[in-house]
């Protein structure tokens, strides 16, 4: 009697199952995962070029449609639309890895010592290559940040450029790079100096606007982020470094327009 009550209870105890565990996407899940990002970015970026054809007033002809594609105020908006774009995709990757959102993309701060060595390394770098820009007799700037500038000037639209630049800018590259890329490389075969190398090379691909002197700069820039996203395992220190970078070369810029 007794043992058929203990296998009648037995029987009625519900079965729970353990939830599956998180998962890291490794070389080639982070790989494909990366490149539907930039396909999202590129479409968010392609909307905001779209629109901003449809409400030119005139006729698009070949000079208006390369006055459109090259103004400030279009280049501003591709920025700033790639950046839901981007969260989204990365999202999606990242709930399918069962992962906390923030977790995966390191998305925490750091101590102010990382922060003062990064943006003291992040200084003497920028110096550096401006130093060298000098002695090879090379702008310091870059010619389409001249351009963009003065086109945003002209519009009356310098506060969505800085916004665009300094802050859109930073958190989508940021997030794909040394959030996104980094991390799911570092686990894999490549280890964290892999992860570094072959994020720096994807974000400096990003930059095609650039010549290749620029292209060696924002590389330099990308192994440093990437060291400081190893050492402090913060992609918050990446993002605000990144920001100042660039507001620091959108002033400089402002600068070296003005005084020309």
């Amino acid at each position: 009697m007794d043992s058929l009550e203990s296998s009648g209870s037995a029987a009625s105890v519900p079965v729970v199952r353990a939830p599956r565990p998180p998962r890291i996407w490794k070389f080639w899940g982070t790989t494909l995962w990366g490149l539907l990002v930039f396909a999202a970015m590129f479409v968010g970026q392609g909307a905001a070029v779209a629109y901003s054809i449809l409400i030119h007033q005139g006729p698009i002809d070949l000079e208006a449609l390369k006055q459109v594609l090259g103004g400030g105020v279009t280049i501003s908006l591709s920025v700033i639309f790639g950046l839901p774009a981007v969260l989204a995709a990365l999202w999606l990757a990242i709930r399918l890895s069962r992962t906390p959102f923030t977790e995966y993309l390191a998305l925490r701060w750091t101590s102010w010592s990382n922060f003062l060595i990064g943006v003291v390394a992040l200084a003497v770098l920028v110096m550096g290559w401006d130093l060298l820009s000098r002695a090879t007799g090379r702008d310091v700037a870059p010619g389409f940040m001249m351009e963009v500038l003065k086109s945003a000037q002209a519009d009356g639209a310098l506060w969505l450029l800085v916004i665009a630049f300094c802050v859109a800018a930073p958190a989508a590259e940021e997030l794909f790079a040394r959030g996104f890329l980094y991390y799911g490389w570092s686990e894999s075969v490549l280890g964290p100096v892999g992860a570094i190398l072959l994020s720096s090379m994807v974000w400096t691909a990003l930059h095609l606007q650039y010549d290749w002197y620029f292209f060696g700069e924002v590389f330099s820039i990308g192994l440093l982020f990437g060291y400081l996203r190893y050492r402090s395992n913060s992609t918050g220190l990446t993002i605000v470094l990144h920001g100042l970078n660039n507001l620091a070369a959108t002033l400089q810029t402002l600068w070296l327009a003005g005084s020309n």
